[in-house]
């Protein structure tokens, strides 16, 4: 009997494990900065969508967007998105049909974290959401703020994400795309599926998709 129950759990966890080796870095493309609207347009266009029709991201509009997100804008690898004291604290997750990614701001590139699909985490008790081809996850990391206990760590991270989060909303008006900033979803099953440590906090995410 017990050797049964050990020749299950080792066949689950190399299940397991192959299923993770399943996802492979995606090196984006070159994000293309002659792309967009006017920024006055942009501002003029920008809303809330939930509405997405059923096709994927192209790779260059993927990569456009996660540039315009949080990308690296100067050879002194600061980016996009402003932060407190420059400390680079928000991690940007993207969630697809495959699994979810950490976006390398360094290598423009997508790195593997878990296999399968956790839009429906995403989405919690809203189901439009699982209808977008990409959802972005917002990840502050408190302890590249200082004390990762204290409320100001706390305020700051908060502050930053809503930048980031801003960024992806002007740059889904400007390239043609559908957002809606978000805060509610399924943190157990997300904090599992990111593997986030105790110091970062998951607080936004923004379902994108092509506008129906």
């Amino acid at each position: 009997m017990k050797r049964s129950v050990f020749v299950v759990i080792v066949a689950l966890l190399t299940g397991i494990t192959m299923q993770a080796r399943e996802l492979e870095v995606i090196k984006l493309n070159a994000p293309d900065k002659t792309k967009g609207d006017a920024m006055m347009k942009v501002f003029g266009e920008r809303q809330s969508i939930r509405e997405y029709a059923q096709r994927e991201l192209t790779p260059q509009d993927l990569s456009d967007l996660l540039w315009a997100t949080n990308g690296i804008n100067r050879p002194d690898g600061k980016r996009t998105a402003p932060t407190a004291r420059n400390v680079q604290d928000v991690d940007v997750y993207v969630a697809m049909k495959e699994g979810v990614y950490l976006y390398d701001a360094k290598e423009h590139a997508l790195k593997p974290v878990s296999a399968g699909d956790y839009r429906e985490a995403v989405g919690g008790s809203q189901d439009f959401v699982k209808e977008a081809p990409v959802s972005l996850l917002l990840v502050t990391d408190l302890s590249r703020l200082g004390d990762a206990s204290s409320e100001q760590a706390k305020l700051m991270g908060a502050v930053d994400v809503g930048i980031v989060c801003q960024n992806i909303n002007l740059a889904c008006a400007g390239l043609g795309l559908a957002t809606v900033p978000r805060a509610t979803m399924d943190q157990e099953t997300l904090r599992k599926a990111l593997k986030l440590k105790e110091s970062q906090l998951l607080l936004m995410n923004n379902p994108v998709g092509y506008p129906r």
